[in-house]
């Protein structure tokens, strides 16, 4: 099962929180539906899953968005594989601590295209990057 190339966003919808999720580090970025850019934030360095999910929550009530984005990783034959359940399970029992709705983004690619970039926080670079194909592909 892939994730949905147009998601259906409510035009109210302004402002979105992404997260890169990860085993060790969880990249996040910030970014709004005017500008369809996003900008990093500081990488969540958690391994443990409710230390995870309440640094995460603290950056959801810091920054008020209207929604989530989660990026959901695959094989690059679109096959799921044991980080895809995780990125899934993180992004709903997040999305059902704040009470907010969450957009998946297939990410395959969002860390390569990062250090190909450049980037020096490659979780937080991919979160943007997942971010703004998300902001992309809504109207």
């Amino acid at each position: 099962m892939s994730v949905p190339s147009r998601p259906d966003v409510p035009r109210h919808f302004s402002s979105f929180l992404a997260f890169d999720f990860g085993a060790k580090r969880t990249g996040v970025a910030v970014g709004n539906r005017l500008l369809r850019t996003a900008a990093p934030q500081p990488t969540i360095r958690a391994e443990a899953g409710e230390h995870r999910l309440a640094a995460a929550e603290a950056r959801v009530r810091q920054w008020q968005p209207d929604a989530l984005v989660v990026g959901v990783p695959f094989h690059p034959d679109g096959a799921s594989h044991d980080n895809t359940a995780r990125a899934r399970r993180f992004g709903r029992q997040l999305g059902a601590r704040v009470k907010l709705p969450v957009y998946e983004v297939d990410e395959r690619y969002s860390t390569t295209e990062a250090l190909a970039g450049g980037a020096t926080d490659a979780d937080a670079a991919s979160a943007c990057i997942i971010l703004e194909q998300f902001l992309r592909s809504i109207e």
